[in-house]
């Protein structure tokens, strides 16, 4: 056995970019990618890809340079998911909802050599490059790596727009389409660079290997039982690691990629009604924008639509709601750091036969590991002992394997944190059930510790979303001077509370809190709002976390009520919406 080798016949690196060149063999004439009046097969998409990496090497991009790219979901965007890497380069997708500060910081760290913007966002990029040279705060020009920028111009009705002497179109047009791709010699080597969302802390440099890049989109078509030629929707934003690797996935199962530039209501069902869409992912939080659709925006879904939802838990009445939609839920946990989703609740036959509502709360929990995970488990973060299998007893949630990150680019102190005791440690609160299903309780920041009780913002929050008006809610901790902290709710409340002007109190909040949970979970305080903090679709605890410190807490506690009683309005009053501007909230 010992004299068996490793060779070229029985060893290549692995690499998501080779299912580019199997779908252009396979599914050449099969549509790959539908935007607007534009539709490619997958023989020019392969064929405008090597045109594009021609490009970038005739442009002096090297091995592990690293192209950014500031565009919504478009062809040119899916594109560069395999030509920058066919150019021996790193892509870095740039979250759009960021402001010019956060932009240039990120080019600055990543040391990117070039820029591509969609023409949509050229005056964010002409702020942004104030900056790097110099127009902003004492920045220099060589601060930023930053050699040339691309504009991106509209496929369907070119705009003109310019940032420069350079436009992708031109870049394709006049690339080489017999270029051949250097060979990957480790699959170690790095294929993406994505910034954390900073719903939690600060945004940190997150590096992709080739082989956890390819290792997790084949666990996440297997396990979601994505077939053969899918029709996917493109309603979960690329930027967001790399679309949960479904860029990818897409091609190495011969999809059609339908491109949309925003997710509304009316293109969504636009979109499955004239595309025939099978798949798509998104968070929770889009949930009620197709739910809240007008009748005017909606359109006949003749077949269930496969979605993949991610980012927050969602809470099991909004599941029930989807599935009668016409929409198949399947839930999924990730971190940028493990290359998207990394539990997956796997659905059981035997659960069919259950009520929908015990259906949803099953559906509801964050499941097994993806199959690209070595091992998943829940242990308490400081003696790394292993919590109960009974679904009551808390600790950090801990992932080891191959799809999880290389590490912090330029951060080795953070990555060494959080690789510490040969695990990667998520900061997520959660336990494991008697089947092994995880379920998350909250991120460990997030527990509200309340006289002693450990409070779940997450179970807060599922109780509150099965409010008839609510339509978004998040629990934090807010500081009280006998109890230490006490549970302060922000909610926006549904269309239909806002156009038949429907009054909606802190008290009744708070009333129909109390009759669904123990009384010490109860919300003392409601604030209302328009929209809430958001980042990658996630909302930002911590903000809503400083603007809790500044409320008075409520002298009184609320009086106990019964089913059939309300409390008493004497020690409550109603309080005005907040202000999101307050929040110092990013673009969303």
């Amino acid at each position: 056995m010992d004299k068996l080798q490793k060779c070229a016949a029985n060893y290549v690196p692995l690499s998501p970019i080779t299912f580019l060149e199997r779908a252009a063999t396979v599914y050449a004439a099969r549509p790959s990618i539908i935007y607007g009046r534009t539709c490619f097969t997958w023989s020019q998409t392969y064929d405008r890809c090597l045109r594009l990496a021609s490009s970038l090497q005739s442009l002096n991009i090297v091995k592990n340079d690293v192209v950014s790219v500031l565009s919504p979901n478009i062809p040119a965007l899916y594109e560069m998911h395999f030509a920058v890497p066919m150019a021996g380069a790193v892509l870095n997708t740039i979250n759009t909802r960021l402001d010019a500060r956060n932009v240039a910081t990120i080019l600055k760290h990543s040391e990117a050599k070039a820029l591509f913007v969609d023409y949509q966002f050229v005056p964010l990029a002409r702020e942004v490059l104030k900056i790097l040279i110099g127009g902003s705060e004492g920045a220099h020009a060589s601060d930023s790596s930053l050699q040339f920028v691309v504009v991106i111009d509209d496929v369907d009705v070119p705009t003109g727009i310019r940032l420069g002497k350079l436009e992708y179109e031109q870049l394709v047009q006049h690339g080489d389409p017999r270029y051949v791709p250097p060979v990957l010699e480790d699959e170690w080597n790095p294929i993406t660079l994505s910034y954390t969302s900073g719903t939690t802390s600060a945004p940190k440099g997150v590096v992709y290997s080739h082989r956890g890049a390819y290792l997790s989109t084949l666990s996440l078509l297997l396990q979601w039982g994505v077939g053969s030629e899918p029709v996917y929707l493109w309603s979960l934003p690329m930027f967001h690691c790399n679309g949960w690797t479904f860029t990818w996935g897409m091609a190495a199962r011969g999809g059609t990629n339908v491109c949309i530039r925003s997710p509304s209501a009316a293109d969504i069902y636009q979109a499955i009604a004239e595309h025939g869409v099978t798949h798509m992912c998104c968070a929770p939080v889009l949930f009620n924008v197709i739910l809240d659709a007008k009748p005017s925006e909606r359109r006949p879904i003749k077949s269930p639509v496969q979605i993949l939802t991610g980012g927050a838990p969602p809470p099991a009445p909004l599941l029930q709601k989807m599935e009668g939609a016409g929409f198949h839920v399947t839930h999924a946990y990730g971190l940028t750091e493990a290359t998207g989703p990394a539990l997956v609740c796997e659905w059981q036959a035997k659960w069919d036969q259950l009520p929908c509502g015990e259906q949803a709360a099953l559906k509801s929990r964050q499941g097994i590991s993806v199959l690209s995970l070595a091992d998943v488990d829940v242990r308490d973060p400081n003696t790394m002992d292993a919590v109960a299998r009974d679904g009551q007893a808390v600790g950090e949630i801990l992932l080891r394997g191959s799809s999880i990150m290389k590490g912090y680019y330029k951060d080795q102190s953070a990555t060494l944190d959080a690789f510490k005791n040969g695990w990667y440690h998520t900061g997520d609160a959660g336990v494991i059930h008697p089947d092994g299903y995880v379920e998350i309780k909250d991120r460990l920041k997030d527990v509200i510790i309340s006289g002693g009780e450990n409070i779940s913002s997450v179970e807060v929050e599922s109780v509150l979303y099965s409010h008839p008006l609510v339509s978004e809610a998040a629990v934090v901790a807010m500081p009280h001077p006998h109890w230490g902290e006490t549970p302060c709710a922000f909610l926006t409340l549904k269309k239909k509370a806002l156009e038949e002007k429907i009054e909606v109190k802190e008290e009744d909040i708070i009333a129909y809190c109390r009759e669904r949970m123990a009384h010490f979970m109860v919300p003392k305080r409601v604030l209302f709002s328009k929209e809430l903090p958001k980042a990658n679709m996630k909302i930002q605890k911590f903000k809503l976390r400083e603007m809790a410190k500044t409320l008075p807490h409520v002298e009184k506690s609320s009086p106990k009520t019964t089913k059939n009683q309300r409390p008493s309005n004497r020690n409550n009053r109603r309080f005005e919406p907040f202000e999101p501007q307050v929040l110092a909230r990013s673009r969303i």
